[in-house]
């Protein structure tokens, strides 16, 4: 009924396992692991589409779940509806009503495990399927979801890539592995990109490209194409990324011919105190590999002063793009910088944890990946100061793969570690055209 044929191995494998235990009405857990946009939600599709077939007389449920239901349960509604409309099964045989699905008597709801998400009350009698397991809450689905299978001992399937050791996921593996050593009965399935690779070489040449992007020890590459679990808490440049941050070019005090230029500006407040400076750093931009060339820091200056400084600076140093922590107060300083410095494209980044979050993200790849320098170190103040922060610098990354970042206020500042963070996105979006360019309210944030 199925394509199978369009499966591969590393699809077909979990697929007959799991179909065969809901089949045979065993129960049991399963966990499958494939490396992101490597096919799971197809696998999922064809399993799903296969068990409502097969109890479309007598009758059952199957419940799926996801973190969120916009997008991640929607993609999987629209794969199952494609796959049934090339089958020509949709609408005549599969009913949609809401967030159910009904194919004879058999149906498949879809829920949401958010946090606050009230699902208590479903019942799946044929298979429990959660999916992007390593970032549901543990706690919410063994209280809202798991008693979902037990009237009916219906199989449940884990499905994910790599996330926190502690998340839910990586505690089912575990499960599903001890379990195969007892019993020799296989309930854990892998994939890693490596894997679809041999089957899809479009697939490989792209991860290789991510792998040169984020380089390969970036957590994110790791957990997501390599399903390497990662620890929540640690810091954020381990030895080997500090390293391999420090160049041997001098520190400038001036611009050199010929010579691309970006910045970062992170914005304290006018008048503060100890533990709110601005801090301005400079670096050439060559498709995508940033020298850090001059680092600036201001305490306490009047708005009105420190803007037509910076202004003044950016023009010396012809800046081509300038990203600026515009959060709160930061937004009218960023507005006004945008009018003074003529010739440099001022970007405003609002701090959220999600643009944090991905400048944090931005960093750690320009640093793994080699492509982020420092200037040799010249004993200043401002050199002594940056190398302190990036190496008490922590970093938290949360079930969603969110990452939180920064230096502890107890050990002192992080605006040059910002303003660094804040040159990397800027220099990312430099164009190698040599064109005048001037302030750009509305122009996309990293996210």
């Amino acid at each position: 009924m199925t394509a199978l044929a369009e499966l591969r191995p590393y699809q077909l494998r979990p697929l007959a396992a799991v179909l065969s235990a809901v089949l045979r009405g065993r129960g049991g857990t399963f966990s499958v692991q494939i490396a992101r946009q490597g096919g799971k939600n197809e696998l999922s599709a064809h399993l799903e589409l296969l068990v409502l077939a097969a109890f479309a007389d007598r009758g059952g449920s199957i419940i799926k779940c996801a973190p969120t239901f916009h997008p991640q349960l929607r993609v999987s509604f629209l794969r199952l509806r494609d796959r049934c409309t090339a089958l020509g099964l949709w609408p005549a045989l599969l009913r949609a009503a809401g967030r159910r699905l009904e194919y004879g008597a058999a149906s498949l709801t879809f829920l949401s495990a958010a946090p606050g998400a009230q699902v208590v009350g479903h019942t799946a009698s044929l298979l429990l399927e959660c999916d992007e397991a390593q970032d549901v809450d543990p706690e919410k689905f063994d209280r809202d979801f798991r008693p979902m299978a037990a009237a009916a001992n219906a199989v449940t399937v884990f499905y994910g890539v790599g996330g926190r050791r502690d998340s839910l996921l990586e505690r089912v593996k575990a499960e599903t592995i001890t379990h195969e050593r007892a019993t020799g009965e296989q309930r854990h399935f892998s994939a890693t990109w490596r894997e679809v690779a041999r089957h899809v070489p479009a697939y490989g040449r792209y991860v290789e490209s991510e792998r040169r992007r984020l380089g390969e020890r970036h957590p994110l590459f790791l957990s997501q194409y390599c399903l390497v679990p990662f620890d929540g808490e640690g810091m954020l440049l381990d030895a080997a990324a500090l390293a391999a941050l420090r160049g041997s070019h001098p520190r400038r005090r001036a611009p050199a011919t010929g010579e691309t230029y970006a910045a970062g500006l992170d914005l304290g407040g006018a008048g503060a105190g100890e533990h709110d400076r601005t801090a301005l750093a400079i670096g050439t931009a060559r498709g995508g590999a940033v020298e850090v060339v001059e680092l600036r820091t201001w305490q306490g200056r009047p708005y009105v002063a420190l803007v037509d400084e910076l202004a003044a600076l950016l023009r010396a140093w012809r800046v081509r793009r300038v990203a600026v922590d515009a959060t709160g107060l930061g937004g009218p300083l960023a507005d006004a910088l945008g009018r003074a410095a003529r010739g440099t494209a001022v970007v405003p980044v609002a701090y959220t944890a999600a643009r944090k979050s991905a400048l944090g993200d931005g960093l750690l790849a320009a640093a793994l990946g080699g492509r982020l320098r420092l200037f040799a170190d010249d004993g200043s103040a401002e050199s002594r100061a940056l190398w302190h922060e990036l190496t008490r610098a922590r970093a938290e990354r949360g079930t969603a793969g969110r990452l939180a970042w920064g230096v502890p206020d107890r050990e002192g500042h992080d605006d040059l570690l910002h303003a660094l963070a804040l040159l990397v996105a800027a220099a990312g979006g430099v164009e190698p055209e040599r064109r005048a360019r001037g302030f750009v309210r509305g122009e996309p944030q990293r996210e």
